[in-house]
């Protein structure tokens, strides 16, 4: 067992080191991305993004007849944002709640994307093997093009979101002080949504549709249960999906039978549950020790 961990945090194998990169930088700008969604209540939202990504891979393959990268990112990106103007319009010209609206935008997003997998499957096109992998993710098969792809996306993600961190953090705690100071609010929420969305599109590869929202979700509730201030929760986040991460991919590792992506989900899932746990008991201690006073 050493002497694999050895092996594996040496990084000797290039798979091994495109795959940890990649989930890590992944896992990393989604975890900052998941704290802002959290503090704006953007969270669910995420989850129907991340089923609109689906019919846009599709639709890139089908329109360009090969699974290239940069043309995926694209039409992923750009039915990622139709999704999250289509419930922004349904439940502002409608009596359609945000729940709801979510919920329909997710389920016609992923049914047309699971009829265009489908469709792709069956019609024999050459080179459309591996798409079915946008459903679960499929780390392993990370190369060093897409591991490069990612460093560029995941550093635009943090930069951007380092120089307007003040004005999302205004903008989701006190809108009208934000608008009364003369901030540009519907640029600035254009800008997040923005990074929101390609964050989401560029973890597909690696974790897939249906675990892409636990990305972002996950390590910011979790480390909400530690600390009540931002730049804490945001460090803990990084530092509790750089962690599954690392763990996920050392899993996949030892045993290659294991997938990369829903290990890191499982573990970043356990490490929730054990938060959640330890501050129950916090609490009902605390009230003890009140009512024994």
């Amino acid at each position: 067992m050493m002497s694999t961990l050895q092996d594996f945090l040496s990084c000797s194998d290039p798979n091994v080191r495109n795959v940890l990169l990649g989930t890590i930088l992944l896992s990393t700008s989604s975890a900052m991305i998941g704290v802002l969604a959290l503090l704006k209540r953007k969270t669910l939202i995420s989850d129907a993004i991340a089923h609109a990504v689906l019919p846009g891979s599709c639709l890139a393959f089908l329109l360009t007849g090969n699974k290239n990268s940069i043309w995926l990112i694209i039409s992923a990106f750009i039915t990622g944002w139709l999704a999250s103007i289509a419930i922004d319009q349904i439940t502002t010209h409608s009596k359609i709640k945000l729940d709801a609206a979510i919920a329909i935008v997710a389920s016609i997003a992923f049914g047309l994307g699971s009829f265009l997998l489908s469709m792709l499957q069956h019609n024999g096109q050459a080179g459309q093997g591996g798409l079915k992998s946008f459903l679960l993710g499929s780390a392993a098969t990370l190369l060093q093009e897409d591991v490069v792809a990612l460093l560029w996306l995941s550093g635009i993600i943090i930069v951007v979101l380092i120089l307007f961190f003040k004005e999302f953090m205004l903008i989701a705690f006190d809108r009208l002080f934000a608008q009364s100071i003369g901030l540009p609010i519907k640029k600035i929420n254009f800008l997040f949504t923005s990074l929101m969305v390609l964050a989401i599109v560029i973890g597909i590869r690696a974790v897939g549709v249906v675990l892409m929202s636990a990305m972002l979700i996950t390590p910011s509730t979790t480390a909400r249960f530690w600390t009540g201030k931002i730049a804490y929760i945001m460090l803990f986040a990084m530092l509790i999906a750089v962690f599954a991460s690392l763990v996920g991919t050392f899993i996949s590792y030892t045993i290659p039978s294991m997938p990369t992506g829903p290990w890191i989900v499982v573990i970043m899932s356990l490490i929730a549950y054990s938060s959640f746990l330890v501050a129950w008991c916090g609490r009902i201690f605390k009230k003890k020790r009140i009512n024994i006073s």
